[in-house]
């Protein structure tokens, strides 16, 4: 969930549900000091909502916490962390497309941000949802001519990963150590992701490569990333 002030009173959510997917909605009077509203609609909370549509589109008229995630607004890189996945899926996903597949990712990503390396946590969640999205990087073929790569190859996003020499040069800029990195991202479980070292430079550079393949897609550069850089911390996973 992220919520941002509309008007004079009032609150603008935009969350994601297991029914209906992404949905924007007011939430009226709940910036009032006594509103039932105030404690509940806060930034990354996973809540139990009644809408309601009226001329406006939706509304919120009612508001239970489920698990507040409290640690993710008081901890300045797992806030920027969770902003980032929280950009991502609003930027991804069309209004009103239900996904039960990203409704439970973001469950449960939000404990993994809390309690482990932010940082490794939204770089994985941010792959898995690329490819929740349909545009799934290949590093193990050649997106061309199918053959099996050996690594290094060059890795060429609009094609959608990697490609041998014969198909894309002699350029390398995707090493095995990335592709075993980006593995373990796409199928881990944040359920029960289990402890495992990352090497910091891999780390960045696949990093790197999630930000250019973000801005492919998007046509854009995200708001979040460029506060990114500031709280790289390498680290274990």
């Amino acid at each position: 969930m992220t919520v941002r002030d509309c008007g004079t009173v009032d609150r603008m959510v935009t969350l994601f549900s297991r029914q209906y997917g992404k949905i924007t909605a007011v939430a009226f009077g709940a910036r009032r000091p006594k509103s039932s509203f105030a404690g509940c609609l806060q930034p990354f909370s996973h809540v139990d909502l009644l809408l309601a549509r009226n001329r406006g589109g939706e509304c919120i008229r009612q508001c239970e916490i489920i698990h507040g995630h409290r640690k993710l607004r008081e901890e300045l890189p797992r806030m920027v962390y969770a902003t980032l996945v929280a950009e991502i899926v609003t930027e991804l996903w069309p209004e009103n497309e239900a996904d039960s597949d990203v409704f439970e990712l973001l469950v449960d990503v939000l404990f993994t941000l809390e309690e482990r390396n932010p940082r490794v946590a939204a770089i994985a969640a941010a792959w898995q949802l690329l490819a929740l999205a349909g545009f799934a990087p290949e590093y193990r073929r050649c997106v061309a001519c199918g053959s099996v790569i050996s690594l290094p190859a060059h890795f060429n996003i609009g094609a959608g990963g990697v490609m041998c020499p014969a198909c894309g040069g002699s350029q390398t800029n995707f090493t095995e150590g990335q592709a075993n990195l980006l593995a373990k991202f796409l199928t881990l479980d944040f359920r029960s992701p289990g402890r495992f070292t990352v090497n910091a430079a891999v780390l960045a550079e696949l990093e790197k490569l999630l930000g250019q393949c973000l801005f492919y897609h998007l046509e854009k550069e995200l708001k979040t990333w460029a506060f990114i850089q500031r709280f790289e911390q390498p680290g274990k996973g």
